[in-house]
């Protein structure tokens, strides 16, 4: 038996576009056409999946998905910054320099009040041990940490690596495996208009 995860990256919203800690704010006017010229180019899946977010929730429903079947799973949300929501990095860097710095350096670190780096790659890994038992296709339309740590965790990284994965908008990365083994490919774009180059 073979499962295999489609992560979807979210379409852009102002959030993404000014460096801010999401706010919960819809997707913006171009990062849905964007979403949309893309439908169709995702493949057949047995089951959907996102975040418990506006803009996965929205870029699922702009990629042709039907939003109906899908489950929203806690496991799969975003990082809890805490009280640092709607705060752009440098606005917080300003305001706590030494904070901001502790966190980018270590995983476990939670100054903010939400949660570490550290747990949300626990809770993701967590999510992938269950959904190796799944065979068929499953697509998941996640935040972009969501995907860095599911990343850590095929390549057997360290959390001290989520900070070295970019994770483009509207971009695929998919596992597959079985056995507790799975293979990676990233950032596959979904724009038809950006073909998938190979590289780096």
């Amino acid at each position: 038996m073979t499962s295999r995860v489609v992560f979807v990256s979210p379409a852009t919203n102002s959030s993404l576009r000014q460096a801010r800690f999401d706010d919960g704010s819809s997707i913006d006017d171009g990062g849905e056409a964007r979403a949309r010229a893309a439908a169709g180019t995702l493949p057949a899946a047995v089951r959907i999946v996102m975040s418990p977010s506006v803009r996965c929730r929205e870029t699922a429903a702009a990629l042709g998905l039907d939003t109906a079947e899908a489950v929203e799973a806690d496991e799969l949300a975003g990082l809890d910054v805490g009280r640092w929501r709607g705060l752009t990095l440098a606005e917080v860097g300003a305001g706590e320099p030494e904070a901001v710095a502790r966190w980018l350096a270590d995983p476990a670190s939670a100054p903010h009040g939400g949660e570490s780096v550290e747990d949300l790659c626990g809770r993701v890994t967590r999510w992938l041990e269950t959904s190796q038992d799944l065979d068929g296709r499953t697509l998941a339309v996640v935040e972009p940490e969501v995907v860095r740590a599911a990343v850590v965790h095929v390549l057997g990284a360290s959390p001290a690596a989520f900070w070295r994965v970019d994770v483009p908008p509207l971009t695929a990365t998919t596992i597959s495996g079985r056995s507790g083994r799975w293979n990676l490919r990233v950032g596959h774009p979904l724009d038809p208009a950006e073909p998938h180059s190979g590289g780096s």
